[in-house]
């Protein structure tokens, strides 16, 4: 039985919303992670420099998709005024015996720049895919990764998720 992809976009953000959650709030409250004022676009390119960060704490060779990070709503919020960007995208390691190798080297390397680890050990999947969880209060960001190793191309499945933005003022946020 597969997961349809579905479920897990909707899932992977929920649970990155837990993660983004009140230990980072600087000006905004209902629990809502507040990062700043910015551009959607602005904001965007921010949360793919943290995943080009992460990236580069993988150590082994391979590719990634070439996914864009795109723009949700912040819950309980006015859409036309807050959100927050979600990157999802994929590792392919060179050699599938290098995935194990990119999950370990992530583990250890994440913490050392400023990600802390909320969770890590298989999810409820038949696969029991290995998924590591960290949240990174200083650039109020959160990542949900699964290591896959027994789909056809094996790979780590990553989401970088951003705390809520507020659009500058006269603004809308602009959804893509």
């Amino acid at each position: 039985m597969k997961i349809k992809l579905g479920v897990l976009t909707a899932a992977v953000p929920l649970a990155l919303t837990t993660l983004t959650g009140c230990s980072m709030n600087d000006e905004e409250s209902d629990d809502v992670a507040y990062v700043g004022t910015s551009t959607s676009h602005d904001a965007a390119d921010t949360v793919e420099k943290i995943s080009s960060g992460i990236y580069d704490l993988i150590g082994v060779k391979g590719e990634t998709s070439d996914n864009r990070a795109g723009v949700e709503g912040c819950a309980g919020k006015d859409s036309d005024t807050y959100f927050k960007i979600v990157h999802p995208w994929s590792f392919y390691p060179a050699s599938p015996g290098d995935l194990d190798t990119a999950m370990r080297h992530l583990k250890e390397r994440l913490p050392e720049h400023g990600w802390k680890i909320v969770e890590y050990g298989p999810d409820t999947s038949k696969n029991r895919n290995i998924v590591l969880i960290a949240d990174n209060d200083a650039q109020k960001a959160g990542v949900h990764i699964a290591k896959m190793p027994k789909r056809e191309r094996p790979k780590l499945s990553l989401t970088v998720v951003s705390g809520c933005y507020k659009v500058p003022e006269g603004q809308k946020v602009d959804h893509f």
